[in-house]
């Protein structure tokens, strides 16, 4: 009997619909669930086999294939990133970054860099800490954590979904599917497609079902799954997701000549 295929997702109200009814989907396969970082970490050792990894971990690694038209994405404002600063943009120096992030603590250094000419001391915050506790200028929260967040003690609230289209008319790709070399996935891969149709169909019955938990409002719940995320990687993802890559390679973020490589069947292939 051939060893199940470990997938790994985060446990995020963004990512509920691309896992949704997935275990009875796929019964042959094994779900761990973890934050961002931890997932690309686990990749990175052979722990996992297909993981909705950080798009920024896809291009460091450089040797994974994206799952097509499946991603976790905005157009304009994403509202679970946020940059939340005591001061304008352009006079942060010190910057504390989310543990749990990879790709949008990589595009809040494009934009400070790239798009403010702003050069600012980079500091993590660990996932167990206070954001009103650290000693920064600005504070990146995401996730569950960043819609929860309110930081009375920071004047502006950025969000960086709004941030980058504002500034690049492009979408902001923030998780891909990754499969790791040498896997193939057979019917896993028809699952995770099929996960995500009933799971955007079912966007109401999920956010009822999640905002008790996060005490969080079920019709905003429902609202940002349904009009704010983005579940495809389409043309205009992808776009965004290569301008992204160029402007973090240029500044020593991600490795440079990554291609964007798609898993490929020949029962399955892009839109």
């Amino acid at each position: 009997m051939s060893a199940p295929i470990r997938i790994g997702a985060v446990s995020y109200l963004n990512t509920k619909p691309l896992v949704f009814q997935l275990e009875t989907l796929a019964p042959q396969a094994e779900l761990v669930l973890d934050y961002p970082s931890r997932l690309a970490d686990q990749m990175t050792r052979g722990e996992l086999d297909v993981a909705l990894i950080p798009v920024i971990e896809y291009f460091r690694a450089g040797i994974y294939r994206l799952v097509p038209n499946i991603a976790i994405a905005s157009q304009g404002p994403v509202l679970s990133v946020t940059l939340f600063s005591r001061t304008p943009w352009t006079e942060i120096r010190r910057v504390a970054l989310d543990e749990g992030s990879r790709t949008s603590a990589a595009l809040t250094q494009v934009l400070l860099r790239k798009k403010y000419s702003v050069q600012a001391e980079i500091c993590p915050l660990p996932l167990d800490r206070a954001a009103e506790d650290v000693e920064a200028d600005a504070v990146l929260l995401i996730g569950d954590r960043a819609m929860h967040a309110c930081l009375p003690g920071f004047r502006y609230a950025f969000d960086l979904g709004q941030e980058w289209h504002d500034w690049t008319g492009l979408p902001f790709v923030y998780a891909a599917w990754a499969v790791r070399d040498g896997v193939e996935l057979g019917p896993v891969v028809e699952a995770l497609h099929e996960a995500k149709r009933r799971g955007i169909d079912n966007a109401g019955l999920i956010a009822a079902r999640e905002a008790p938990h996060l005490g969080l409002d079920a019709g905003f719940c429902r609202r940002y799954l349904a009009n704010i995320i983005r579940f495809d990687l389409g043309p205009r993802e992808l776009a965004g997701l290569q301008h992204y890559y160029t402007l973090a390679s240029e500044l020593g973020l991600a490795r440079r000549g990554v291609q964007v490589k798609l898993y490929a069947t020949p029962e399955l292939a892009m839109p």
